[in-house]
């Protein structure tokens, strides 16, 4: 038995348990799926996250969230004509064609697994600023949406939009009040965000 096997056997610990323990200080920590990362981390941040397996529970859903929020009367408005009219033929409400009703119906560019961030562009927001945006918000995406970091975002949205490249991206991942100690949530702004995700895989 060599001095290092002795000494930590007099503390209780065999030389296996202490190797074990040294390489699982290196050992690089294992990733969650996008999916389960992005579902922890924009719950934490607040937002209500619904998964969807077809049209049939997005249609029920959507109905659902209208009928606990008592938004039947409220003005719904989008800039995309296609949400407009796929939700309006699941419950006939007052749409409007722009970014100004009390509540805003939104896809989206892409989901940030990393963050919980819903990533937005002037294609669904138009030019304005999160904090002149409808505090309500729904937000239609599909999981093949999920990417792991704003910049594969990014990225992506170059390729797929490289002859038009919108402006105004920005990240959405505020969903809840902030704590006033809070120095990190500076300047964001809160919204109540629901996030219908259907599965496209």
């Amino acid at each position: 038995m060599n001095i290092l096997d002795r000494l930590l056997a007099s503390l209780g610990v065999s030389s296996k348990d202490a190797q074990a323990e040294s390489e699982s200080k290196f050992k690089p920590e294992e990733k969650l799926p996008l999916d389960e990362q992005f579902t922890i981390n924009f719950k934490e941040n607040g937002g209500k996250f619904i998964y969807c397996e077809n049209e049939k529970e997005l249609k029920d859903t959507y109905i659902s969230i209208l009928d606990e929020n008592d938004w039947y009367s409220s003005k719904i408005s989008s800039k995309s004509e296609e949400l407009l009219d796929k939700f309006n033929k699941y419950k006939a409400l007052d749409v409007s064609g722009s970014v100004d009703g009390s509540i805003l119906l939104i896809d989206c560019e892409y989901l940030i697994a990393n963050t919980g961030a819903i990533l937005v562009s002037s294609h669904q927001i138009g030019e304005k600023k999160p904090e002149e945006l409808p505090y309500n918000i729904i937000v239609y995406a599909k999981t093949s949406q999920l990417i792991e970091t704003v910049s594969v975002g990014l990225q992506q949205i170059n390729i797929k939009h490289k002859n038009d490249i919108p402006t105004n991206i920005r990240s959405l991942k505020t969903f809840k009040e902030k704590d006033d100690d809070d120095f990190m949530s500076y300047g964001s702004t809160t919204k109540n965000v629901y996030l219908l995700l259907l599965e496209d895989l």
